[in-house]
């Protein structure tokens, strides 16, 4: 399988919060991060995860007061977790 990524990931450990009406919000750690999207730590079999193609919010814990909230899409979903891809709210 070869590697289509457009966008160098870096590793970045931080709590990640993400919300929407079926899961209601939930707190998770994130892997690592690209401009494209965030890769978060969670079992996808055993939690309530949206499936491919749902679009939710998340924002950065932690880090800053005022982090901006991001919309995001469920596109990638693996044994360690999900990947999620920033959405423009442009669109």
């Amino acid at each position: 399988m070869s590697n289509q990524r457009r966008h160098l990931r870096t590793a970045l450990r931080c709590k990640f919060k993400i919300w929407h009406d079926s899961i209601g919000e939930k707190v998770v750690q994130t892997r690592d991060v690209s401009d494209g999207g965030v890769f978060l730590i969670m079992d996808p079999v055993a939690e309530d995860i949206p499936p491919m193609g749902t679009i939710l919010k998340g924002q950065v814990q932690g880090m800053m007061d005022d982090a901006p909230i991001v919309t995001l899409e469920v596109v990638r979903m693996a044994p360690e977790g999900i990947g999620l891809r920033f959405v423009s709210d442009t669109n």
